[in-house]
């Protein structure tokens, strides 16, 4: 059987601990509170002796409630001391970081004439303007791209039945680790060796267009030869392909005179170069981009090392 009432039990510290939270961190529930007890019948003289506040105090927060609501009870916004720098100084700020620059704190604490600020001052009113990231790099682009592009269209709509295109792209592979931001343990920051003298391989990748199949070479330079090799491992991947398009960038070896005469010699593949400065029409830059992902943060003892962790992100790539 329940007991017929149940008391709290407190010391003289605990009842100070929950009157202070009820005029501190709680004060917005201590007001609805009084305009409860208010409701119920409770004067203002034993509400400010329930929750220790004058009764005047009791009487304005029931007063502010009759006139406005719940939405009156909470703190109203207070002026306080002016703000160090004046109103204006955000509006500087941020007109000055409109202009591409690499803006650290001191040099747009310079830029305003050196205000009497202190570093953190200063740096807390840039937070509120201003982000720390990094520019975005955006390509120039070839002033005729529309016009290389339906160019491009209209050979790829001209091949016969049964014909293969294919995107092509270079990239480097180094000993190098690439270093990039990831999650670390607080308090731990991971050290990657590096290898002292760099060594670089060139690879060689095309995609096909229509299945998505992935095909690449990795070769010591980035030479014609080379990449006249690459395109005959093209050949013999699409032994039945009447014709085999390559869409590839201006680079010197997709014209130079060895490709010239291998191409005149192998006239079941063409090579179709794309607009200048235009990387972004190329789907093969973001196998490079999630390939050098793969590998990033990582260092191997040789450039042997590093070829197989190439090798292995191509043979599981879907």
């Amino acid at each position: 059987m329940r007991p017929a009432h149940v008391y709290a039990s407190m010391s003289a510290q605990q009842h100070t601990e929950l009157i202070t939270a009820l005029h501190g961190p709680w004060r917005n529930a201590t007001r609805i509170m009084m305009v409860v007890l208010s409701a119920a019948g409770f004067s203002a003289s034993e509400i400010a002796d329930l929750l220790h506040y004058d009764p005047k105090t009791v009487r304005a927060w029931i007063a502010r409630h009759h006139t406005e609501g719940i939405t009156g009870l909470p703190d109203r916004p207070r002026s306080g001391r002016p703000r160090k720098g004046g109103r204006r100084l955000g509006e500087r700020i941020h007109t000055l970081l409109l202009t591409p620059r690499s803006w650290t704190t001191t040099r747009i604490w310079k830029a305003l004439g050196r205000p009497a600020l202190s570093m953190s001052t200063m740096r807390r009113r840039i937070r509120e303007q201003a982000r720390w990231a990094r520019p975005r790099l955006i390509a120039k682009s070839d002033p005729n791209r529309e016009s290389i592009c339906d160019h491009i269209r209209e050979r790829i709509s001209g091949l016969p039945e049964g014909s293969v295109v294919l995107a092509e792209d270079e990239t480097h592979l180094d000993l190098l680790a690439r270093v990039k931001s990831c999650w670390m343990p607080v308090g731990l920051r991971h050290r990657i060796l590096t290898p002292g003298t760099n060594v670089r391989r060139t690879v060689h990748g095309a995609v096909n267009l229509l299945t998505g199949a992935m095909h690449h070479h990795i070769s010591v330079k980035n030479v014609s030869v080379v990449f006249c090799y690459f395109l005959q491992q093209l050949l013999d991947a699409y032994p039945n392909a009447p014709l085999i398009a390559v869409i590839c960038d201006n680079g010197s070896t997709h014209h130079s005179k060895i490709t010239q005469r291998w191409l005149a010699a192998h006239p079941r593949i063409h090579v179709i170069e794309g607009a200048k400065y235009s990387p972004q029409d190329n789907p093969v830059e973001r196998i490079w981009a999630a390939m050098k992902r793969h590998i990033a943060n990582t260092a191997t003892a040789t450039i042997t090392d590093r070829i197989q962790q190439a090798h292995t992100f191509f043979q599981h790539r879907t």
